[in-house]
């Protein structure tokens, strides 16, 4: 009888580990992004945010009527990014920046990072984003 009642609550815990890792599985769409639209702002880094779900960076524009806007773009997982050889210090406040993105849907300043071109010259990217872009020339994969 023992056995029987360690197998059931061994059971029981598996069964609630999986149910608690489901949302950690999730993730939203990209279906807010223009996939088939690329864009390249220069601008000037203001904040390179190496958080979890995602990594960002916020970059200052100068727009027409000499003002600033300020654009978001959301980046890869820090564990995915450091991967691929960035650093949480890699962008600083005041650094110069050239960033190729896919756009928002919405308009709103903002969009899904794919590469940037630093002051010194270096490209660095999201190589699971820029991947298609590099063998056929076009957007990402949807």
């Amino acid at each position: 009888m023992k056995a029987r009642h360690y197998r059931t609550l061994g059971l029981t815990g598996l069964v609630l580990v999986i149910a608690g890792a489901a949302p950690a599985v999730a993730h939203h769409s990209f279906a807010m992004f223009d996939r088939d639209r690329q864009v390249t702002l220069a601008g000037t880094v203001h904040d390179f945010q190496w958080t979890n779900p995602h990594a960002w960076i916020e970059i200052d524009v100068a727009n027409a009527q000499v003002a600033i806007d300020k654009w978001g773009f959301e980046l890869n997982s820090p564990n995915n990014l450091a991967r691929q050889g960035w650093r949480s210090n890699l962008l600083h406040p005041g650094d110069k920046i050239t960033v190729m993105f896919n756009p928002l849907r919405s308009g709103e300043k903002g969009g899904l990072f794919l590469q940037a071109v630093l002051a010194d010259g270096k490209v660095v990217g999201d190589r699971f984003l820029t991947r298609a872009n590099a063998v056929t020339g076009g957007p990402p994969p949807k």
